[in-house]
């Protein structure tokens, strides 16, 4: 996985990589393979290396069988760690609607949203939260990644791994967050596949942001 620091320095210690802020979590859903699209990106496979990654938590909309076991590939000897929620297109009835995890000091609740009235309101979305109890609530549904930070709440949605596109047939980019945890911090890195016009040639564009709670009494 890449190192996020560019800063140089005179001394000759190592650049921090993800790692070093905790354990890594995959957060990626609305795959949708075969049904919108026929694979992830390969950019992403480059950058998604077996071992390194210590959980899986997907939105749901795997579709296939294929991309279920990738996903569980992800995750080396702890298949525990992979947690995927049923999506509106998923035939696999095992998946449950929603779950609860707890890695690191932080409650997360997992859920595709497309069961959400009215669907991806921020409102809707703090209800959910309530009634799971969770400090982090990742749904999909929407395509669109969103990292949304409300009173010692944390709301994410890592959009579609393949840019699928929406239920209503709109255009999506690819994307997909991993979240390194430690303790009661997150640092969350936003992932998307975007096209740049100086190159003409898609490239994966990364965006960070922290996220921390008060420890519990």
């Amino acid at each position: 996985l890449t190192t996020i620091s560019k800063s140089s320095s005179r001394s000759e210690k190592p650049e921090p990589t993800m790692q070093d802020f905790g354990e890594l979590v995959l957060v990626m859903g609305d795959l949708c393979i075969p049904n919108r699209k026929g694979k992830l990106p390969e950019e992403f496979k480059a950058l998604l290396v077996p071992g390194k990654i210590k959980h899986v938590l997907c939105t749901g909309n795997v579709c296939s069988k294929s991309m279920e076991q990738y996903l569980r590939n992800l995750v080396v000897g702890n298949a525990k760690n992979v947690h995927i929620v049923r999506g509106d297109m998923d035939d696999n009835k095992t998946y449950p609607e929603e779950t609860v995890v707890t890695i690191g000091g932080f409650k997360i609740g997992l859920c595709h949203g497309h069961q959400l009235v009215p669907t991806a309101h921020v409102e809707s979305l703090l209800n959910l939260q309530r009634r799971l109890d969770v400090d982090i609530l990742i749904t999909g549904h929407t395509h669109q990644t969103e990292v949304y930070a409300n009173d010692q709440k944390y709301l994410i949605n890592p959009g579609s791994g393949t840019g699928a596109s929406t239920y209503n047939g709109k255009a999506s980019i690819p994307s997909f967050i991993l979240m390194a945890i430690k303790g009661n911090n997150v640092v969350t890195f936003v992932y998307e596949l975007k096209f740049d016009p100086e190159t003409n040639e898609a490239k994966v564009k990364v965006s960070k942001s922290e996220f921390s709670k008060e420890p519990d009494e």
